[in-house]
């Protein structure tokens, strides 16, 4: 799905040009596993593809990347993510330790549902949004919001990331995709 692709490459790159990301490696083995798209200029190579039973590789690869889908622009998404990590760092600040602990306790309830997680998340952000400067689209704030939380909750803990990051992409998805579109 493209438009899921999109948000889950904003998202990669955000994380991984964010200030203070522990959790590197944790990130880059996303795309081993497929839940992120390959993206040029990462530091993930070809040789971390999963071989399928046929002797390919998963995924379209091209030149031992992944190709995406034309209506994501890699180059425009990248500076995108790296503008909007800039923004992150200054909310980062902003952002306490009760809410990103209390996410943290949710994401580690395997008892709750995707949509119920989903609904936390939302929850969380929005009432973080709420003492974002006005001058500042809400959209783009809630966007921000949603994949810094993302970020503190993998660097308090990096098992969670491939649970938090799912769920954001899922989020950003629903919540803010036309955005998106309008911004790439």
């Amino acid at each position: 799905n493209g438009s899921v692709q999109m948000e889950s490459v904003l998202l990669y790159t955000f994380l991984e040009v964010s200030s203070d990301c522990k959790f590197r490696e944790q990130l880059h083995s996303l795309q081993g596993r497929g839940i992120v798209p390959f993206v040029k200029g990462s530091y993930c190579y070809d040789d971390e593809v999963e071989l399928q039973t046929d002797g390919n590789r998963s995924g379209h690869l091209q030149n031992g990347e992944l190709v995406l889908a034309p209506e994501v622009n890699e180059e425009v998404v990248r500076i995108i993510a790296a503008q909007l990590a800039e923004i992150g760092d200054q909310f980062d600040k902003e952002i306490q330790a009760r809410v990103v602990n209390d996410l943290v306790q949710h994401f580690l309830n395997e008892n709750l549902s995707g949509e119920d997680i989903t609904r936390l998340l939302s929850e969380a952000v929005e009432g973080l949004a709420q003492a974002i400067p006005s001058d500042m689209e809400q959209e783009k704030a809630i966007l921000v919001l949603a994949m810094v939380l993302t970020k503190k909750i993998a660097n308090t803990m990096p098992s969670l990331l491939q649970r938090v990051f799912s769920t954001t992409v899922n989020y950003i998805s629903q919540q803010l995709h036309n955005y998106i579109v309008r911004m790439v």
